[in-house]
């Protein structure tokens, strides 16, 4: 592989864990625009990002987007990892925000490292936390504030 995992994510995994992401990842290279993952789509595996940004959107029966969460370096996607794992269909839609780097990892590793992995227990949760916590701001501004205000921590955010 071509990248160097321990610069990118040595304060998430142990080095074992690194050594087998190195080995069993492949790389994917997305461009700016690019879907990812698109909405009924099964997925085998799941995206570790090394570079860039993806967006991940909901839709309605209108076509209309809605915004859930961005994703960065060193992040994943609780929702991608819920679909592999769940073997079901995807809820989401991903689209690189800018040119991004991933790893994706074969969904039979992802639940072989649950239990041999405590780096990547803990990592799963906390994404799973952190985008939770993400998608309770997003409902929360819709829920609670004006347009003007919505528009205001949209642009910061940004």
């Amino acid at each position: 592989m071509l990248i160097d995992l321990k610069k990118n994510f040595s304060h998430l995994f142990e080095d074992e864990l690194i050594e087998e992401i190195n080995r069993i990842g492949s790389i994917k290279h997305v461009k700016e625009g690019e879907r990812l993952i698109d909405i009924g789509e099964y997925l085998r595996s799941m995206p570790l990002l090394v570079s860039g940004a993806i967006k991940i959107l909901r839709e309605d029966n209108e076509g209309d987007e809605l915004l859930l969460y961005f994703l960065e370096r060193g992040d994943t996607c609780a929702m991608s990892m819920t679909c592999c794992i769940g073997h079901s269909k995807s809820e989401i839609r991903a689209i690189a925000e800018l040119d991004t780097t991933l790893i994706m990892i074969p969904v039979q590793k992802m639940e072989e490292w649950t239990g041999k992995y405590k780096s990547w227990r803990n990592f799963v949760m906390t994404s799973y936390h952190t985008r939770l916590m993400e998608m309770l701001d997003t409902i929360d501004s819709i829920a609670f504030m004006n347009m003007d205000e919505r528009l205001v921590k949209y642009l910061k955010d940004k």
